[in-house]
């Protein structure tokens, strides 16, 4: 989606409010001293209708969080439990955020804008519901790379920095703080099952259901899929499929999320909530994001594993819905899919056309084994294979033995962006998260990350829209 898209026009559509009573509860923002815009993504405004508003009617919908015109009377933190490190926890909930907006984007897809950092709730446990500017600036960061490299992911739709000092025990204190507005298809989470199955609320739960499937439409199960027609199991072959494919693009990406825990996963299959994430600085399965994952359970090789793990405990939420041989059925497509998602998304990332099952999968092997036996970022590996091919390098050692005698079996792409003839590729190690941090802390300078803002959508230009089984896994509506 460019920068310049046509403005849709806002349709506000609060479907949620006949679920409300149950799924969340009402809350207020926190009042804050000040509301500075520091970040106003215009292209997500534009894809909802949004990109008109002033820098002051701005500030009162996204820092004082005045109601949209026509949408939710009052935000609604949303009420979930979720496995946190294979961990059941029924204490969480939006502990720090809300629900603030639902409308129609331009395709017919229901969004959500939802927050991060906008005060306590009933679901805060001992924390202060804030965010620090730190914290949402590396969200800016996460989804400008994730998008970019056709991650499925929310976008971060504002951070306006708040005026208070907070204090955290895991970076120097106090700190900025700020309240980031993000959007994306829905908020609604495999632990917000999980919570309906605990409480035994199975006419919720099947009202929940009932809601994704008509807002969230995926394609059908296969047609030799048991109880094809039981909504229950048609949302987990959805899931499952949209999962599969987020694991994969994980992988192909390079990335590690770091905190894959069931209150972290979305039905439509988007990424969201980023926190300790980090970028792979070489290629190894053992890397991990988070300082707190002693186990590496979260590790940057398990992420597909950890995200069938969720598919499953979301199948065990639906058995008041539906019986296990079907339920059963869709979790073990699971494999499969990924599988098939990995090598349609690293093929695009190559450049290259898809062969089918008989070669992609070689393929795929041969990239990693020049990655780890090269001890190559993965990000220079495949801008410098893309040269490559293409021409535009100098370097043709990323075409040497084995790999580059199965990838010139491969049609490459017609794709002559200007991208492809720069000195080195667009990443995101921690070292630059870092040195665009300290610019903004130490100097107030936001010119480093709207430079990289803006380098990192060209990037996305380059490399287009990867492709998708059949063309949407989330489908559009009308």
């Amino acid at each position: 989606m460019s920068d310049n898209l046509q403005a849709a026009i806002y349709k506000p559509d609060p479907k949620i409010e006949a679920l409300a009573e149950w799924l969340g509860a009402e809350v207020e923002a926190a009042d804050f001293p000040e509301t500075q815009i520091r970040f106003r993504n215009v292209r997500a405004a534009s894809s909802v209708g949004l990109s008109h508003l002033s820098d002051e009617q701005w500030a009162q919908h996204f820092g004082r969080f005045q109601p949209l015109e026509g949408n939710l009377p009052a935000p609604l933190a949303l009420k979930y439990h979720g496995h946190q490190f294979r961990v059941y926890n029924p204490e969480i909930g939006d502990g720090r955020g809300f629900l603030f907006a639902q409308m129609r984007g331009a395709d017919g897809r229901l969004m959500d804008l939802g927050t991060k950092g906008t005060g306590t709730t009933p679901f805060s446990r001992a924390g202060d519901g804030r965010l620090t500017l730190k914290g949402g600036v590396r969200e800016i960061l996460a989804t400008e790379m994730l998008e970019a490299l056709g991650v499925n992911t929310s976008k971060t739709f504002s951070i306006i920095e708040t005026g208070e000092q907070l204090e955290r025990g895991d970076e120097p204190s106090p700190t900025r703080s700020a309240v980031m507005v993000r959007l994306s298809h829905s908020h609604i989470r495999i632990g917000t099952f999980q919570r309906l199955m605990a409480y035994e609320e199975a006419d919720h739960m099947e009202a929940l259901v009932a809601y994704c499937l008509q807002h969230f439409p995926g394609p059908p199960p296969p047609k030799d899929a048991p109880d094809r027609d039981n909504p229950a199991v048609m949302l987990l072959h959805n899931v499952v499929e949209r999962l599969a494919d987020l694991a994969a693009s994980y992988m192909v990406a390079g990335f590690v999320h770091g905190v894959l825990n069931t209150d972290n996963m979305n039905v439509t299959g988007e990424s969201f909530d980023y926190g300790p994430w980090r970028w792979l600085p070489e290629w190894g399965t053992g890397f991990t994001a988070a300082y707190f994952d002693h186990a590496g359970l979260y590790a940057f090789g398990r992420q597909p594993e950890a995200l069938h793990w969720n598919c499953g405990q979301l199948a065990v939420a639906l058995r008041p819905l539906a019986d296990s041989k079907p339920l059963i059925a869709a979790m073990e497509r699971y494999g499969p899919l990924y599988m098939k998602a990995v090598a349609r998304r690293w093929c695009w990332r190559l450049g290259v056309e898809e062969r089918g099952d008989q070669h992609d999968p070689q393929l795929v092997a041969l990239c990693e084994k020049a990655m780890r036996e090269g001890k190559v970022q993965p990000d220079t590996f495949f801008f410098k294979v893309r040269q490559a091919m293409i021409g535009t390098g100098n370097d043709q050692s990323p075409l040497d033995g084995e790999f580059g005698e199965l990838l010139s079996t491969y049609s490459p792409f017609d794709n002559k962006h200007p991208y492809w003839r720069d000195e080195s590729p667009q990443s995101m190690l921690i070292e630059e998260v870092e040195a665009i941090w300290s610019a903004i802390d130490q100097d107030d300078d936001w010119g480093p990350l709207n430079k990289k803002v803006i380098a990192i959508r060209r990037m996305g230009e380059a490399h287009g829209t990867p492709p998708s089984p059949d063309g949407h896994i989330l489908q559009s509506v009308s």
